[in-house]
């Protein structure tokens, strides 16, 4: 750990005197370095104390910038260990796992293997036969499950349905914002309904959720928000406009929440974790007309697969994940890279979504 003095002393004179001899008044919420500045441009310095208070910034500067240097430098190094070395998976047993679209695809299967695993599932779906199905299937493998049918764009449905889950299951600890919708055809082609609903689904309802469930994992500093993007998210893909908006919107909210409870001062939040999955095809139904040139290098993966990684990604608190993983490498390093570098390897791997019939 690295300490630093608060004060540096510059033979007879310290940072104090000068804030006692330029007679100026900060306001409580002033930062140290802004009324530094201040004191520079106004105080009837003497050039021994210009020279002094040049320095002592200086030094202030510098060491902030080692402070960082070091830190940026163990982050790596971790980082370099947890890829040759994961960081061990945690129980989600007892926990009370609310998941949206949970009567089919990606969500069922999250679902059935959060309740393998021991977690409470409250399955939430505005399609009760498939939502049944899925709560069967937990019971089933001997788990426990819960039913609940709700349109997660109405707020106040939502509200109701909160309500109806501590009642009669408890807190929720975990939220998978899961559900979602993708008409596939090029942007001048999408109705206003379709671009509408698009973002009341896929981004809109974790708003919703999130307002409804986050407070009561804040009060206890524990749960997990689980926000489910796309590769969509990540590049843009033609006939996708409005679902790639959407799914980029997903990943902001996301960051911006965690730095919200991670600047956050008046409480520690550390113990609510956050994970953003970034699928590219999946076969669920949602793609109709999956376009892939190299199947070796981009496979078209089963909703069993994919939420084996997602699981495993939740368990370990990863913050984002893409599926495949190679993508995630891919993307990062195409970013280097000029503009249209990117592009060229879009236009090599030739893979994507052809428009709905």
């Amino acid at each position: 750990m690295w300490v630093f003095p608060s004060k540096f002393h510059f033979g007879s004179v310290t940072t104090e005197t000068f804030f006692f001899e330029s007679n100026m008044s900060t306001t409580a919420d002033t930062s140290k370095n802004a009324a530094a500045q201040n004191l520079m441009e106004k105080a009837p310095w003497t050039d021994e104390q210009g020279i002094a208070m040049k320095v002592y910034n200086g030094i202030s500067l510098a060491l902030e910038i080692l402070v960082l240097y070091v830190k940026m430098t163990l982050t790596w190094f971790h980082c370099l260990y947890q890829f040759f070395v994961p960081p061990e998976p945690k129980s989600v047993k007892g926990e009370i796992i609310l998941i949206t679209g949970a009567g089919h695809g990606m969500g069922r299967e999250t679902a059935l293997r959060f309740g393998k695993l021991g977690g409470i599932i409250v399955c939430v779906d505005i399609n009760p036969t498939g939502n049944q199905e899925t709560v069967d299937m937990i019971k089933e493998q001997k788990g426990k499950a819960y039913r609940y049918e709700c349109d997660v764009t109405d707020r106040e449905a939502i509200a109701v349905l909160a309500e109806k889950i501590r009642r009669e299951v408890g807190e929720v600890t975990m939220l998978v914002n899961n559900a979602g919708i993708m008409p596939c055809k090029p942007l001048l082609q999408t109705s206003e309904k379709e671009i509408r609903t698009s973002f009341e689904v896929n981004i809109i309802a974790h708003l919703w959720l999130l307002q409804t469930f986050l407070p009561s994992m804040m009060e206890r500093n524990h749960g997990h928000i689980v926000a489910m993007s796309s590769m969509a998210g990540v590049v843009g893909l033609r006939n996708l406009v409005p679902y790639c908006a959407t799914k980029f919107a997903v990943r902001g909210l996301m960051e911006a929440l965690h730095e919200e409870l991670r600047e956050d001062k008046t409480k520690d939040y550390s113990g609510i974790k956050f994970t953003v999955i970034c699928p590219y095809i999946v076969d669920t139904g949602l793609c109709k007309n999956p376009k892939v040139k190299f199947p070796t290098l981009m496979k078209i993966l089963t909703p069993q697969e994919a939420s084996d990684q997602i699981v495993d990604a939740v368990r370990r608190n990863y913050n984002e994940i893409t599926i495949p993983s190679s993508l995630y490498y891919i993307n990062m390093i195409c970013r280097v890279f000029p503009k249209q570098v990117p592009l060229y390897l879009k236009d090599f791997l030739d893979s994507g979504l052809e428009a709905d019939p």
